[in-house]
């Protein structure tokens, strides 16, 4: 046998080793950093009073999440809020929610407060229509494949997710593809997701995934209708704001 044909055997050997070695994981805790860029968002929002009041907001805000589950249910919620510099008068917006998904069942059970009030929406996993690319990228140590989707018909997301680990959740409410979503990027909002940390859970532990339970019971579209009516007055202010809460 001639020393080519060692060599494809070696290389067959190597690969076939390696995919054995691949270790795929579902039950998990993933941190997320949510980073918003305020200036583009609020000099696409008040172009003509953005100079002057510029000075006065910081540049971006990031706030943390943490993501658990057991590969049948998540539950996503925030660790830490943001920091605002002193002096600043900026305050983040949506950044309170607590996300249950139930994946075998389709649906969730999601928290979120608006203003001075809770609202606790129940209803199904988020459609969104996903176009799988070739670009892959590193996210806290996993390869990642890169897809394109459209929520709610015309909102653009730009998602990385990996099949080594196998829920098909992500940060917020952000689902339905092959694997765990560790990078996500919403354009209109100036916003990114990305993991920090992935840590493989032995148990995960049933009042680790035990959803809110407060607020005004409603369903997905009555809370986007609300939503709609009560914010969107606000012209441009006010559809970002919707999106940011209904996302």
């Amino acid at each position: 046998m001639n020393k080519r044909i060692y060599i494809s055997l070696f290389i067959i050997a190597v690969s076939f080793t390696a995919k054995a070695q691949q270790i795929f994981l579902d039950k998990v805790s993933i941190d997320f950093a949510k980073t918003v860029s305020i200036w583009p968002l609020m000099k696409e929002i008040e172009p003509q009073w953005f100079e002057q009041v510029k000075d006065h907001m910081p540049k971006e805000t990031v706030s943390y999440f943490n993501f658990t589950s057991d590969g049948k249910y998540s539950l996503y919620k925030r660790t830490k809020e943001a920091e605002m510099p002193r002096g600043m008068w900026w305050q983040p917006f949506a950044d309170e929610n607590v996300i249950y998904n139930d994946y075998t069942a389709g649906t969730t059970i999601s928290q979120k407060p608006v203003f001075e009030e809770t609202f606790l929406i129940q209803d199904s996993l988020s459609k969104i229509k996903w176009k799988l690319t070739p670009d892959t990228r590193i996210i806290a140590g996993f390869e990642c494949r890169k897809a394109i989707g459209i929520l709610y018909d015309t909102v653009a997301v730009f998602a990385f997710y990996t099949d080594e680990i196998m829920v098909n959740g992500g940060p917020e409410s952000i689902t339905g593809l092959p694997g765990m979503i560790l990078g996500v990027g919403i354009p209109r909002l100036h916003t990114t997701w990305f993991a920090t940390r992935v840590q493989a859970l032995n148990t995960v532990t049933p009042k680790a995934l035990t959803p809110a339970s407060k607020g005004k019971k409603t369903s997905k579209t009555e809370f986007l209708s609300l939503l709609d009516k009560a914010l969107s007055r606000g012209e441009a202010w006010g559809k970002k704001m919707v999106l940011a809460f209904v996302i």
